[in-house]
């Protein structure tokens, strides 16, 4: 598939999305199985704190537990609004937070969080101003604890698809908002993923829209997919990395392959730090991240760093490079923003 593909259909029984660029599967989405959804919105009710984790635990329904990191201002039994941040790694609590967002394709209310911003993607000043006038037209006599942010889809949207993007994300807000009082209770589930891809895949324009039961074959998905059950990734140019998760972090294993030349340590590295965060991001794995990087020469660490920052930069999810260990592995850490994909097709 040529340019940017958005495929949805289903995946082992379960509904699912994938976003195809240029052939290379860039992100993937599939519907979680058991325990809250990544974006849902709860009342909760606060349990205990957790001295020295800073944070409490939170009742949400169905017996669930939330792990909220904030203390100050929160007293037990208290009722709570929060938003699933994260997938629960084992027996562990789902992270939520009291930081609520209600997104949508043009749009993202934010509640406690005042102003107007606009997506540092839409450069022309023009029309910065045509969003900036339709959304204060909208927003007016909303609560003025309320913001407001416009995604980069809204470039040269139509005004009135912009609008009613606005005004729906405003009234869901408002309505949840002021149902802080009472029982743990679901109040707005989490995207599925097909309603994730046409939220968040829709800038750029895909080039294409594929759905159907076998959709993901025939668009050679399936295969993709079966690649990235395996805990070897191939690399451009022979070399491979080797990616495994344990209980207390994930290992990732850099090979250079039959080439054994002295400029092939290298040359693998930065193909493997170029692909990290879309290997990571599709097996769906977050947490702690230790590299064992193919020999090079210790000269070199700065151009392969410098590889390391641009891919994760570019990466939507939030990580943090620590840098070398005193062994020369390298650490980063990663948000666990989804499900494993191989507990999601189990």
């Amino acid at each position: 598939m040529k340019g940017r593909g958005v495929i949805l259909g289903n995946l082992r029984g379960r509904e699912a999305a994938a976003l195809v660029v240029d052939g290379v599967l860039e992100d993937l989405a599939v519907s979680q199985g058991e325990g809250p959804v990544i974006g849902a919105i709860y009342r909760v009710t606060v349990d205990r704190q957790m001295k020295g984790q800073g944070g409490v635990f939170v009742r949400m329904p169905d017996g669930e537990r939330g792990f909220l990191r904030q203390v100050s201002g929160l007293r037990p039994g208290q009722s709570l609004l929060v938003q699933v941040t994260g997938h629960a790694d084992g027996a562990k609590a789902t992270p939520v937070s009291a930081r609520i967002l209600f997104k949508s394709r043009h749009a993202i209310v934010t509640p406690d969080a005042p102003g107007l911003n606009i997506s540092r993607a839409i450069r022309d000043e023009d029309e910065q101003a045509r969003l900036r006038a339709l959304a204060e037209e909208v927003m007016q006599g909303a609560d003025p604890s309320f913001g407001l942010i416009l995604r980069s889809a809204a470039e040269a949207a139509e005004d009135d698809e912009i609008a009613a993007d606005i005004a729906a994300m405003r009234e869901l807000a408002e309505a949840v908002m002021a149902d802080d009082a009472g029982q743990p209770e679901l109040l707005v589930d989490g995207p599925s993923p097909h309603e994730l891809a046409w939220r968040d895949w829709a800038h750029p324009a895909p080039d294409d829209w594929a759905e159907g039961i076998d959709a993901f074959a025939s668009h050679g998905v399936e295969e993709m997919i079966d690649a990235l059950l395996s805990p070897e990734a191939r690399l451009p140019g022979g070399g491979s990395m080797v990616i495994e998760p344990t209980r207390a972090f994930i290992a990732v294993d850099v090979n250079t392959g039959n080439d054994t030349s002295p400029a092939a340590g290298l040359k693998a590295n930065i193909a493997a730090a170029r692909d990290l965060p879309r290997q990571l991001r599709l097996r769906g794995l977050g947490g702690q991240v230790i590299v064992d990087f193919a020999p090079f020469p210790k000269k070199d660490r700065h151009i392969l760093e410098q590889s390391l920052r641009a891919a994760f930069r570019a990466d939507a999810t939030e990580s943090t490079l620590a840098g070398w260990t005193p062994l020369g592995n390298f650490e980063l850490q990663r948000k666990r923003d989804r499900q494993p994909l191989t507990e999601a097709l189990a």
